[in-house]
């Protein structure tokens, strides 16, 4: 069987389900293809700063999640060496939130038809069309070929399209994390802060999400430790049990097994995104699959919904311009204009996420010495504001009456 769309976006984790969304308030239909059966929430809950909050504004979903959670002001950092604990202070609208709810609020705003799940895609290829225009084939593994104008990878950290593309293959950092949910059903107590535990090669932490439910993470140097769920907590527990206080340890104690999970933490390195090949003719990518970094500043998910936004507007200037019309070489210079606007946004994160990651987590006397005498006093501080003080823009108004060629069907 062959179908043909106008776009085509390869998975509907947050960077798939935001650009879907992007492109419907501009009047552009998106089919989403997801390998999973349903929505995937791993890594239980994300951090959103100030400028994921803008992405959400213009992508009109921000006021169904703020009501939700509670920001969290400011944290505190224990070094566990030395005892000393200082204080940090966030931005405005700092909010952790479960995964699953904001793909849900992203999802509830597309279409019924607009994501295709189990859908798993086996291989594409470029359909030149003379100049700079071109057409993707999409190939699944059902035997459906789906021809496209425009092709956005949002396949994640391993994504199949950035391969394609040629960009630079993940590094990893030397360091993997376990993630899950604390439940105490009659409450856990502490205030919405965030709270962090420092050793020399170690990092572990929790905020909570509701007064019930906290996110924790345990980050290490060392082996891997997937597995059955219980293993994991296991591991985790023995790992810092003589390092970090009790209250982590009950919190660790309290997991919701069903929702822990392992990861070695990868990222593409800063000039593979500076100098790499980030689009060919109509076919790019967002997201993870652009910009894989480590979780050290919390901003994976804020990019993503950067990256959404920015490729939305590009290609609803084109779009809009065209009569609202898809035309293959104007859209090529429209993903070209996107690509230029994001690559050194994109390198800067990374490269703040990693450095910030390495000054926290390293037996080195110089990396103890920069983290206990420059880093929370000096350096994180100026790192917030460069990724945190950002605006990504807005979606331009379209004004084509009634009709709006992504409107939800019953």
């Amino acid at each position: 069987m062959e179908i043909m769309e106008d776009v085509v976006i390869v998975g509907a984790g947050i960077a798939g389900l935001a650009t879907a969304v992007a492109l419907k308030r501009v009047g552009v239909r998106a089919l989403v293809l997801e390998r999973s059966e349903g929505l995937r929430a791993t890594g239980t809950a994300l951090t959103l700063s100030p400028n994921a909050w803008l992405a959400l504004d213009a992508l009109g979903v921000s006021h169904k999640l703020i009501p939700l959670y509670t920001p969290s002001p400011k944290g505190y950092v224990t070094n566990v060496s030395t005892g000393e604990v200082r204080e940090v202070l966030y931005p405005r609208q700092v909010r952790t939130l479960h995964r699953k709810v904001l793909l849900e609020a992203l999802a509830e705003e597309l279409a019924t038809d607009s994501i295709r799940f189990s859908s798993r895609l086996v291989a594409f290829q470029s359909l030149e069309q003379g100049g700079d225009a071109s057409m993707a084939a999409v190939h699944l593994e059902d035997g459906t070929t789906i021809k496209s104008k425009v092709l956005i990878g949002c396949d994640g950290v391993h994504s199949v399209v950035a391969r394609w593309l040629g960009l630079a293959e993940l590094v990893h950092s030397g360091r993997s994390a376990v993630r899950g949910l604390a439940v105490f059903p009659q409450g856990h107590g502490f205030k919405q802060e965030v709270r962090f535990f420092l050793d020399e090669s170690d990092k572990a932490g929790f905020v909570p999400l509701n007064d019930r439910e906290l996110y924790w993470f345990f980050s290490g140097q060392g082996e891997k430790m997937s597995g059955e769920a219980e293993k994991m907590q296991r591991d985790v527990l023995e790992k810092c049990t003589e390092k970090f206080p009790s209250e982590y340890l009950d919190v660790v104690r309290h997991a919701d097994l069903s929702s822990l999970s392992w990861a070695p933490l990868m990222f593409r390195p800063p000039w593979g995104i500076i100098f790499g090949k980030l689009s060919k003719g109509n076919v790019t990518v967002a997201g993870d699959a652009m910009h894989p970094m480590t979780p050290d500043l919390g901003n994976g998910g804020g990019a993503s919904l950067e990256d959404a936004v920015v490729l939305g507007r590009h290609i609803g200037n084109s779009f809009i311009n065209n009569g609202a019309l898809i035309v293959p070489g104007d859209m090529a210079k429209a993903i070209d204009d996107y690509v230029k606007e994001r690559r050194w946004r994109a390198a800067m994160v990374v490269t703040a996420s990693y450095l910030s990651g390495r000054m926290q987590q390293g037996d080195k006397w110089w990396i103890k010495f920069l983290r206990d005498r420059a880093l929370y006093k000096y350096f994180f501080g100026w790192l917030s504001r460069l990724v945190f003080v950002y605006d990504c823009g807005r979606l331009p108004a379209i004004s084509f009456g009634a009709m709006d060629l992504s409107s939800k069907k019953d």
